[in-house]
């Protein structure tokens, strides 16, 4: 037997259309539902947007399904299977996904489609689990207070040290970003660790020549 014969054995002869039944696929669609709706859930209790895109969670659910059909038509025929490798390596997604954490259901969601379309719905049930317990648990873990802006307008630039006495008082960290200086006023803004928020900005509001001191949240990276 020549390499040609082992080839064809081997290879050519493990796609035909018999190999996937009318039972798989129906079990293959079932399951597949419901593990997207199980992604569709957990997306929606878990997201902490403030404007929740149902559209964005929708196709969540619906690639798994479209991916598990994708793969059992390639697993039907040999044909079929190099036609969609060359089909889809010519799309190009440009939406930008500006959340990490879309991008993790995103790739969830394919996965749950690709193992539940090769058959293995053990393990796209464990991969469910296993995931959601990793996201559960380290997203509770106890983390520093994320730090924020204090913008403050001065028209004395000589009670910027005063200012810096007050952030020196109530926060242990602090960083300068940046001074403006325009025809006598001072407009600064400092990066700080606080707890006592109100306590801290009444006491910068009733420095001398401060017109108006802000304190403003922002989604940099918190240390651990």
């Amino acid at each position: 037997m020549g390499f040609k014969d082992v080839f064809k054995k081997s290879f050519l002869e493990g796609f035909t259309s018999m190999d996937i039944s009318a039972g798989r696929i129906m079990a293959t669609f079932a399951v597949t539902c419901i593990l997207a709706c199980y992604v569709f859930l957990i997306y929606r209790l878990m997201t902490r947007k403030s404007f929740y895109s149902k559209g964005f969670n929708v196709s969540l659910a619906a690639m798994s399904v479209i991916t598990a059909a994708i793969i059992l038509a390639m697993q039907s025929n040999l044909v079929i299977s190099l036609g969609m490798v060359g089909a889809l390596s010519i799309v190009r997604f440009r939406t930008a996904i500006k959340d990490p954490m879309d991008l993790v259901f995103l790739f969830w969601s394919i996965s749950i489609g690709i193992i539940c379309g090769a058959g293995l719905y053990e393990v796209a049930l464990l991969t469910c689990l296993v995931v959601t317990i990793l996201i559960l648990v380290l997203e509770n873990l106890p983390a520093s207070r994320a730090p924020m802006m204090l913008v403050v307008n001065v028209t004395d630039v000589d009670k910027e040290d005063a200012v810096l006495d007050i952030v020196k008082k109530y926060s242990n960290y602090y960083k300068v970003k940046s001074r403006n200086l325009t025809a006598g006023t001072l407009d600064m803004v400092v990066e700080v660790r606080v707890k006592e928020e109100s306590a801290f900005v009444k006491e910068v509001s009733a420095v001398d020549t401060v017109l108006s001191a802000s304190l403003i949240a922002h989604d940099g990276e918190v240390t651990f």
